[in-house]
């Protein structure tokens, strides 16, 4: 068996003697805007291909139940009515900026 090594060997000074310092910011790789953007406009389609397909196959199959297409409608109308609102007021941010006086 080995010895629990003790709190002040894993991190310097116990956390109780770092609460007031300034902590270093990560330096993360994180994705940008224009990334998230496109993440979320995948998903919308994602969505709305999701309910194309349950809406076809219960059309043409009687095994898929109802609910579960008028679930994925609703969904699929969601999505698409968030990004709209997105949209809008993204185009309502470039155009205040466009309107500012330098």
């Amino acid at each position: 068996m080995s010895a629990i090594a003790p709190v002040t060997a894993l991190g310097g000074d116990p956390l109780v003697m770092r609460l007031g310092m300034p902590q270093p910011v990560p330096q993360s790789q994180g994705a940008g805007f224009g990334d998230i953007l496109t993440a979320g406009m995948k998903q919308v389609e994602s969505k709305l291909s999701t309910a194309d397909t349950l809406v076809q196959r219960f059309a043409l199959d009687d095994s898929v139940p109802i609910h579960q297409v008028t679930y994925a409608l609703e969904q699929a109308r969601m999505s698409v009515e968030l990004a709209m609102q997105v949209r809008t007021r993204l185009v309502e941010g470039y155009r205040e900026l466009m309107n500012m006086q330098l």
